[in-house]
């Protein structure tokens, strides 16, 4: 497949999206730009373990110019931690504003004639949400869809999408017609799709099974029904998402007010509320930290890219398709989008939550296999740095700035998830060890640790802002929980260091290093488990 540069046009026009379906540089016929695209696919893990190996060995052989290194970069991580606990904080006040408007009222006091689309009330926006299933039981399930009907929405306005995999199994359709005969009738449509496996060029797993999903609702909604496009929009959620009471209305108001609403996804935040209690204190921070991120991205809406649940225009995800050939597919298809349409895309920030499940196992050992694979499997969102360079290089239209901006912040963003944990808690030690007496003996040695650790010291401003923000969103303690319980929530935040290392640096590193060396990952579903 090779990407074209696509006249501008009419937005109406009929374009090849399809030209935009890479997945890794084995998708590409032509030599030359196949070893382009492989070269961009190392370069992630070239940098990575080479900042890692080069630290090491700058420590022995010149342990003066990795102690300056080591410095600055601890100076650059407190400046960085203070910007993002400012864009931490603003975010979480527009949360809890927004948590409190009444987006029915707003709705209906809408003057929908001024808005960008065409239509005849605000009423006439029907929602589809697709819930991707594997294997995950009833009481998953259930959870989640009775979260829409207790939404503010009209429900004759909400079409449900069951999505089942071939590959789970008769239990996981007959738990799949459980739910249609549970809740059917509290929905304007309740649909089932059934994924049929090993479709060539797809791989196994949400992306592939979504894009089944739209193609079944194009037939049985749009064509049967004859909806118009433009007036769906599609939530994309995970199987345990349970949107807050408001969404679909917050999604509706954004949806109308844009400034241009099919070239727009909807991003709520994930908050991974639902089993908190349960989940054992790595898991809590990890997950927390997931949200914490999603809010810092919220607050800088130039950088935002969808993520997990979010919200696409169905006439959009029409035009130019969902991936299925990929594990990244939640961030693949804002990427697909924005080099489809030459840099005319973006993500608005709804600042309104939706609540998930941290990882939770049948035990604490099986808890940390999975915790460390779905991290893993969200590191190898890695593959759209390659995928994102090469388009950059065969689309012209999209200002050389914004092509810079992007890879930049991409980069930097795998760059430090595999290597800041360790430069920050390890190797300001290292120059000590390695550099031999001459070194120790200088004045720089000696204040090399004491330096680094007052500026660590400054960084731990971030924590701090996260475990107040943490103790803010908590649900109430369930009554079988004692006060010591909630106590563990303050001080879990003092395995920060530890999980950021063994369940952030080594995932990455290896999801990173199977890019460079070419063996991709395929896609692995998370385990859903409710203790309680």
């Amino acid at each position: 497949m090779e990407f074209i540069n696509l006249p501008s046009g009419s937005k109406g026009e009929k374009r090849d999206f399809t030209l935009f379906d890479l997945s890794r540089a084995q998708d590409l016929k032509n030599k030359k730009d196949r070893i382009i695209y492989r070269f961009f696919e190392i370069l992630p893990g070239f940098f990575s373990w080479g900042t890692l190996a080069g630290v090491f060995i700058l420590s022995w052989l010149a342990p003066v110019t990795i102690a300056f290194f080591i410095i600055i970069f601890a100076l650059y991580w407190v400046l960085k931690v203070t910007y993002l606990s400012f864009h931490q904080v603003a975010s979480f006040r527009q949360m809890r504003k927004n948590l409190k408007i009444n987006w029915m009222e707003k709705l209906s006091r809408l003057q929908v004639e001024n808005c960008k689309l065409k239509i005849g009330n605000w009423n006439d926006i029907y929602h589809l949400v697709i819930f991707p299933m594997y294997k995950e039981g009833p009481e998953i399930i259930r959870t989640s869809l009775q979260s829409l009907v207790n939404s503010d929405y009209p429900k004759k306005n909400l079409i449900i999408v069951l999505a089942t995999e071939e590959r789970a199994g008769k239990q996981a359709q007959e738990t799949a017609r459980e739910m249609e005969k549970e809740f059917s009738g509290k929905f304007f449509q309740f649909f089932i799709t059934f994924h049929p496996q090993k479709i060539p060029g797809e791989v196994a797993g949400k992306g592939s099974n979504v894009a089944w999903a739209v193609k079944e609702a194009r037939k049985e909604i749009l064509d049967k029904l004859k909806m118009l496009p433009e007036k769906v929009i599609v939530s994309n959620f995970d199987i345990d998402t349970r949107p807050y009471p408001q969404y679909f209305s917050c999604l509706t108001y954004h949806y109308l007010t844009a400034e241009d609403p099919l070239r727009s996804s909807y991003q709520p935040i994930p908050i991974y509320n639902n089993n908190i209690w349960q989940a054992p204190s790595f898991s809590r921070v990890i997950a927390t930290s997931g949200t914490f991120w999603q809010m810092m991205q919220q607050a800088r809406p130039e950088q935002l890219i969808t993520y997990s649940s979010h919200a696409i225009p169905f006439k959009t995800l029409l035009q130019v398709g969902y991936p299925a050939n990929l594990v990244s597919d939640d961030s693949r298809i804002f990427w697909k989008f924005y080099l489809a349409y030459q840099g005319d895309y973006r993500v608005i920030p709804l600042h309104y939550p939706v609540s998930m499940d941290a990882v939770l196992a049948k035990n604490l050992l099986k808890t940390m296999i999975n915790q460390y694979k779905q991290q893993r499997r969200w590191a190898w969102g890695v593959e759209n740095v390659p995928y994102l360079a090469y388009g950059f290089l065969k689309t012209k239209k999209i200002p050389l700035f914004e092509k810079f901006r992007h890879i930049f912040i991409l980069f930097e963003g795998f760059w430090s998830w595999a290597t800041a944990a360790l430069l920050i808690f390890f190797l300001g030690w290292l120059p000590l060890a390695l550099g031999g007496e001459s070194f120790s003996a200088t004045l720089l040695a000696y204040n090399l640790p004491k330096t680094v650790a007052v500026l660590m010291t400054l960084a731990m401003v971030g924590m701090f802002v996260s475990a107040a923000i943490s103790l803010l969103i908590l649900p109430a303690r369930p009554k079988e929980y004692s006060k010591l319980k909630s106590l563990s929530m303050v001080f879990q935040w003092f395995l920060l260091p530890v999980t950021l290392i063994v369940f952030g640096v080594f995932p990455a590193l290896e999801a990173q290093a199977r890019l460079m060396l070419g063996k991709p990952l395929g896609f692995w579903v998370t385990e859903k488990v409710r203790s309680r």
